[in-house]
């Protein structure tokens, strides 16, 4: 392990959704990567042996709420172990399913997304906006950020953030997009690191899941939309991801 930079545990769950702009950045800031898949029976590392490490938790489609079923039985040992990573107050930066899975670690929980009245289940799929409920000029994490902006949504469940998590990002439906626990914990509901490049996989694999989002024609607009959206979306993704990683990398324990 390297001594003067941090190690990116990379957690994946699923093949498609990598690391992709947090890795292209991590290495950029001389760290070193390691991946570790939880879903085909890989061990977490140990969270009080472990140093100079963050962590990083990735999405996928699978629900926190369906951990208990034996098929996911992985799913409840990740969060096992993320509780323990949280309580000894290291580094973690969760991303739409581990951003859920840091929530629920801390003491939040994870429901359905509803709107209307009465409520009705959403999936919230496609490129829509956020706007931040703090100066982007007074909080470490935004530096560099405009007041809104539009990012990626995939998901179809929501946070309800532990009482020690700070709000930091809301859009139309989900009040929950972004939130800091502390100094070392950073979750965002909505994606950031995903490459134009990779946003095909995504829409090849997941063709259901757009379909039932937002109609037949979804994949072609989501196309559309990266075209328009994708490049401003990677460069503001850059900074926060940059600002996320100097965030954590000062909240490593030496070795």
């Amino acid at each position: 392990m390297n001594t003067t930079t941090p190690t990116l545990l990379v957690v994946q769950h699923i093949d498609r959704e990598g690391p992709d702009l947090v890795a292209e950045i991590a290495l950029e800031q001389g760290m070193s990567i390691h991946t570790i898949r939880p879903d085909q029976g890989e061990p977490l590392p140990d969270p009080i042996s472990t140093k100079n490490t963050i962590a990083l938790l990735l999405g996928g489609p699978m629900s926190v709420g369906d951990r208990h079923q034996e098929s996911l039985a992985w799913m409840q040992q990740e969060l096992d172990w993320l509780t323990r990573w949280h309580q000894h107050n290291n580094p973690v930066l969760g991303i739409c399913l581990g951003a859920q899975l840091l929530a629920v670690a801390a003491g939040g929980r994870v429901q359905p997304l509803q709107v209307g009245l009465p409520p009705q289940p959403l999936k919230e799929v496609g490129y829509g906006s956020i706007h931040w409920l703090t100066k982007p000029s007074s909080e470490p994490l935004l530096q560099g950020l405009q007041p809104s902006e539009i990012v990626l949504h995939w998901h179809g469940d929501r946070i309800q953030l532990p009482p020690t998590a700070t709000l930091l990002g809301s859009s139309l439906h989900c009040p929950e997009q972004a939130f800091r626990i502390a100094k070392h914990a950073v979750g965002l509901q909505c994606h950031f690191e995903l490459s134009r490049s990779n946003l095909e996989r995504w829409i090849q694999e997941d063709h259901e899941t757009i379909v039932s989002a937002i109609g037949p024609d979804g994949p072609e607009r989501l196309r559309q939309d990266n075209e328009r959206f994708g490049e401003s979306v990677q460069q503001q993704g850059r900074i926060l991801i940059r600002n996320t990683l100097r965030l954590l990398s000062a909240r490593t324990t030496k070795p």
